[in-house]
């Protein structure tokens, strides 16, 4: 529920409806002929726990283009954070002088000064040039502003944390349930979880974007619990299924790219009913993010439902693979094989098995692949025009491709 605070004020402005919510923060002007509003951008905070000076930048020249009246917001070394003049930094004693002071606001120099606290901890101090009663007003309006913005940050930020804590497994069942009633969090709603892995670390532009998709949505939460991994929790409704999620997915690889030019992989869990779960589908979609990698590194989306025996294969661990191989190949790598036998093999098991098919498309003689897969049997004792065998040695093949992961990620 909106909170709505009212604060009286002079002419040109007469009355000031301020709305305080987490996703935006509107400005509505009434004057005698006019209305007009002003919605500021959404509130993209630093892990300091300051707003972002675009944040700052971005309200100040609202206000401006509102009241026109020049505003600087500085922090409480004197140092200009957000402003729209230049000759604010003549003014950093004067700021220094007003920090240390115990009033709240004060006229010095041709400016209004006001102070923007934090739990009695001071934060801000912003100028405001003019001495009339309309800049006091509008110096007070700013204030309120940026001190909505920093409530809104708090409660923003004990939600992230419950969430990343939430996707860890960090907490306990009591726990989940009494955090999550206390920050109105429904409990018993479908959700899944996306993973959005960058190209780049601490990509903020990409992070930018998706808060943008999915900021009409305050039920949807969006962190992150490393550097390149971007966590949407997404709240479903009772009709979504799972190609949905696939074209949410795939919206998002396409916006990433055109908007926040980056290269992205975006992997989701399966669907869960109830909070608690949560953590089940971070878990599914990291998985799936990994198995994509080493198994089908050609495409953007990958799916936990989707994974079939790679997410088997995943679960082995080294030595139980190694063995497999040996016994497959009789201790040969398919590594050995040259470039044309290797392709043969893809182009075979794309098509299902099927020799017409595959020779067409290899524009090969009918003929010449079956002598291909004839030399093959000979040398591995699998054919692959025999089901089974071509199990076994698809199997072998996205074992040695895991393998080559492991080795990866242990140097």
């Amino acid at each position: 529920m909106q909170e709505y605070f009212y604060h009286a004020v002079t002419d040109p402005v007469t009355l000031i409806l301020y709305i305080s919510t987490v996703k935006t923060v509107p400005f509505t002007f009434f004057s005698k002929n006019v209305t007009i509003t002003l919605k500021c951008d959404r509130a993209i905070l630093e892990v300091t726990g300051l707003i972002s000076n675009q944040i700052l930048q971005s309200t100040i020249e609202g206000l401006k283009g509102i009241t026109r009246i020049d505003i600087c917001v500085m922090d409480t070394e004197g140092k200009a954070l957000a402003t729209t003049m230049d000759d604010v930094n003549e003014y950093e004693s004067a700021v220094l002088d007003f920090v240390s002071s115990p009033a709240d606001s004060q006229v010095m120099q041709g400016f209004q000064f006001f102070k923007v606290f934090d739990d009695n901890q001071l934060e801000y101090v912003i100028l405001v040039r003019g001495d009339s009663d309309d800049v006091y007003m509008v110096g007070k309006i700013a204030s309120f502003q940026i001190q909505n913005l920093l409530v809104a940050y708090k409660e923003r930020y004990d939600k992230d944390n419950f969430i990343k804590n939430l996707l860890l497994d960090n907490l306990l069942l009591v726990d989940i349930y009494n955090r999550a009633k206390k920050l109105h969090i429904d409990m018993n709603v479908r959700r899944v979880v996306f993973i959005i892995e960058t190209s780049t670390e601490k990509d903020i532009s990409a992070l930018e974007t998706v808060r943008s998709l999915f900021a009409a949505k305050s039920k949807d939460f969006i962190t992150a619990v490393d550097e390149k991994n971007i966590i949407l929790v997404r709240e479903l409704s009772d009709t979504d299924t799972y190609r949905d999620l696939e074209k949410t997915a795939e919206m998002i690889v396409d916006m990433l790219n055109t908007e926040a030019m980056s290269k992205v992989h975006v992997a989701f869990g399966t669907i869960i009913k109830e909070i608690k779960e949560v953590s089940r589908s971070y878990k599914e979609a990291k998985m799936a993010l990994d198995v994509g990698k080493i198994f089908y590194s050609d495409r953007k989306v990958m799916a936990y439902s989707n994974l079939g025996i790679g997410r088997l294969i995943y679960q082995l661990p080294m030595p139980l693979c190694k063995m497999f191989i040996k016994e497959i190949f009789d201790g040969k790598s398919p590594e050995e094989f040259d470039e044309e036998t290797l392709v043969t093999i893809n182009k075979f098991f794309e098509n299902n098995l099927n020799v017409s098919e595959t020779s067409r498309q290899l524009y090969i003689h009918r003929n010449t692949l079956v002598y291909r897969l004839d030399k093959l049997q000979k040398s591995t004792g699998l054919d692959l025009r025999v089901f089974e065998d071509a199990i076994t040695f698809r199997i072998a093949l996205m074992v040695v491709k895991y393998m080559k992961y492991l080795e990866t990620i242990e140097y």
